[in-house]
Formats: structure tokens, sequence, C-alpha cells
């Protein structure tokens, strides 16, 4: 063989060689991340997520990929962006009760982890807690069961109040069962309660000139991602009405709320990760149980009591597990 075509035929090699061993390297996994809230609401819930990775050996862009999809409370929107996941395709999609639904009819194949904070056997998700089944498992936080341990510690801060208002979305059988809840809390201890069904901004706008009217002296606002998606909006008009309001996750003291009981669904998020991470090694999530997320809070903002003309009682201060001053 000449030279010159020896030449020539190793620089063919040379060019060829770094595609063929591209090919042979592993394609970095995919995850979905997709919740039926807007994106500006939800910057707290993915830093958990990631931390979840994290923890178990994934960093975003370096282990693993990440696709974040938001529906904006736009509900007919969850099925096509499950859609575009499914196509994408991702190896596990991390979601809400929501999306987790649009989800499960979508793929009976593509794993799904959900964060919940109802019943997610009632909900349809799985058969059981110990045993899911399928390709869904996830994580459940104590929401609308502390309904009543929430109404009490708001009457304890407003002992002076006869008429008290709840602010919820009623559209899924965990909130209809958190309004009866309150509606007996409030007759056991001899309060009026006014049921507001939100489903938009301007819902809200209107249900606190109508509490203003009716002489509400506190505010109940119930759990769910719609409620939690418009924390800044009901944040900011309980203190322009001035109207003491308990809400269920510290992210609303976060944006200068008054006080918050429930689970911590930061951490929620967080094990949601360590989830997805466990099935991308390899486990089944219809060999992971339901986790129950047991870590909760109770937070109160001093600083918007004193806002509010409220002195909080020592009691109140002493079971706290966060005072914001």
């Amino acid at each position: 063989m000449r030279r010159r075509e020896f030449i020539t035929l190793l620089s063919g090699t040379a060019v060829v060689w770094p595609i063929a061993v591209r090919a042979q390297q592993p394609t970095m996994p995919v995850l979905g991340f997709l919740r039926s809230t807007p994106f500006n609401s939800s910057t707290s819930l993915v830093a958990a997520f990631r931390q979840g990775l994290k923890e178990s050996g994934f960093n975003e862009g370096q282990d693993v990929a990440v696709e974040f999809r938001f529906a904006d409370n736009q509900i007919d929107r969850l099925s096509g962006l499950v859609d575009e996941l499914v196509r994408h395709p991702v190896n596990v999609i991390v979601t809400n009760v929501l999306g987790a639904l649009a989800a499960k009819n979508a793929s009976t194949t593509v794993p799904i982890v959900f964060v919940t904070g109802s019943d997610p056997v009632k909900d349809g998700l799985v058969t059981s807690l110990n045993r899911p089944g399928g390709n869904i498992t996830g994580v459940s936080f104590v929401s609308g069961a502390l309904a009543t341990k929430r109404f009490e510690i708001l009457r304890q801060l407003t002992p002076n109040a006869k008429t008290i208002a709840m602010l919820v979305q009623l559209d899924a059988d965990e909130a209809v069962l958190e309004q009866r809840e309150v509606q007996a809390a409030a007759r056991a201890t001899g309060k009026q309660l006014i049921v507001f069904d939100v489903n938009n901004a301007a819902d809200i706008e209107n249900a606190f000139a109508t509490m203003a009217t009716r002489g509400a002296g506190a505010l109940y606002v119930g759990t769910g991602p719609f409620t939690n998606s418009h924390r800044e909006q009901l944040t900011e008009l309980a203190a322009r009405n001035a109207i003491p309001a308990m809400y269920s996750l510290r992210e609303f003291v976060a944006v200068g709320g008054l006080m918050s009981y429930g689970a911590s669904i930061t951490d929620a998020y967080r094990q949601a990760g360590i989830y997805a991470a466990r099935i991308l090694k390899g486990e089944k999530p219809a060999d992971l149980p339901v986790m129950q997320s047991a870590k909760f809070d109770f937070v109160i903002n001093l600083k918007a009591a004193k806002a509010l003309g409220l002195t909080v009682p020592p009691s109140l201060i002493a079971l706290a597990d966060e005072v914001v001053e």
C-alpha cells in the first residue's frame, strides 16, 4: 500500500472512531417533573426534589436530565403535557396528584412518582399503600385530615371572632371532607362558618370583599394545589383586609402569612426525588410502598401578628416549631 493511500485510510478511520465510541456511551436518564400549578409557586418544591436526587447520587445536568412542565392551574392542559413527557421519552415522571391521574391514564409503563396530600388509594392511584402495584408509587403527606387542629389554633388566636370564613376549592373529595371537618369544629365551638368555593384569582378577590361585609373575624384557608399556587395573593389580601388567617403550609408564612400548621410539602418532594432515584437505579414502583411523610410544622409569624394587632398567647408560641419575628 502506498504511503499516501495509508494516510488517507488512517484519516478516514480517525473520523469514524470517535463517533463509534460516542455511540457506545450510556445515555443520561431523563426525569419528567410535572405540576398542575405555575412554575413560580413551585420553586421551593423543585429545590427539594433536586436535593432528594442529590442525596441519592444524582446531580442534574451531570447524572440526570430533568424536563419540567407546569400547567398553570389549567387542568385541561395536563394530558397534553403528560403526552409530551411520554414521547420525549422520560424514564420517570414526578408529579402532584392531578398530574399523576393524567399520567396514569396516559401510560401503564412509564414509572410515576406522585406527591399528594390526599388519599392515593381513594383517588385510584394505587391499590394499596404497602403494595402499590403497576407503575405508580409516591409520597403522601397528611393535609386535610389536620383540619380540626388548624381550626382550633385559629380559634385560640382569635377568641372574639364569632364568624369565621373558609376559603377552599371544592374540586375533590379531600376538599369536601376538609370543609365538613371545619364545619363540625365551628358548630362544636359555637362559631358561624362562611364557606367560599374559589376557582380562580377573581373568585378570591370577591371572597375577601364578601368576608368584610359579613363581618368575618378570622379566615381558614383550605388545602390543595390551587390555594398553594395562589399563596401570595391570599396572604396579601389577608393583610390588606386585616383578617387573621390560618394556612396549611409554611410556604404561606414565608410570603408574609400569619401562621400555618401541616405536613412539610417540601420534605415530601425531597422524598419523591429519592424515590425517583431508586427507580433509576433499577427498583420497580410496584415494590416501593407509598411513603408517609411524618414531618409536621406549626409556624407562626409574630411580625404579621403585630401588624394585625394580635397578641399571640405564650401557649401557642411554646407549641410552635418555628417563630418568625
